[in-house]
């Protein structure tokens, strides 16, 4: 399974560089004027690592590939593989609302089919290999950022680039892919 994901994750992040276009035009200003296409493509790949990090942290723990599993994988990289879209339809409305409040949807769904997937990988299947108090930071993040995502989505039809700074904001929770506070809780228990 792990394997198969690498592989759309490849094909997505391939698909995602495909959609960059270089300006016609042979100067600086013709480049600078890209800036949407080069935010929206930075905050996609940026997006996508910490997306394919946080997956691979989370498929470790279940021993066994259950139909659920499987199914909730499909589901999460479905919501994955269309950043490419949002991603140039941002860029090609130059940082629009309906596009940025679409791309703030999509966030949405790959978080809320991630949260699907930590259910079934580590609540479901193995809840002995991670501590309660991890699987329930885990949850609060998921559903915290899940609600910041809608009101990006919100926000965006007003304000695109507020929405878009939100969505930024999110991503950064995500760039360590344990519960926050796992770490210095097991480092403080070893010197005990």
């Amino acid at each position: 399974m792990n394997a198969f994901s690498d592989g759309v994750f490849a094909v997505i992040i391939t698909i995602l560089v495909l959609e960059l276009r270089p300006p016609k035009e042979a100067s600086l200003g013709a480049l600078l004027a890209l800036w949407p296409t080069a935010i929206s493509y930075a905050i996609s790949y940026l997006f996508i690592a910490i997306v394919w990090v946080n997956h691979h942290h989370l498929l470790r723990f279940p021993d066994v590939a259950t139909h659920r599993l499987i199914w909730g994988n499909f589901a999460h990289l479905f919501a994955v593989s269309l950043m490419p879209f949002a991603t140039a339809w941002i860029a090609s409305t130059r940082l629009g609302a309906v596009p940025v409040a679409f791309y703030a949807g999509d966030f949405f769904l790959v978080n809320a089919t991630y949260l699907l997937l930590c259910m079934e990988a580590v609540d479901r299947s193995v809840p002995h290999k991670v501590e309660s108090h991890a699987r329930l930071m885990m949850r609060i993040r998921s559903l915290a950022t899940l609600a910041i995502f809608a009101a990006a989505g919100i926000v965006a039809f007003r304000y695109p680039i507020g929405g878009m700074a939100m969505i930024c904001l999110c991503l950064a929770v995500y760039l360590s892919p344990g519960a926050p506070g796992a770490a210095r809780r097991l480092k403080s228990s070893r010197v005990i």
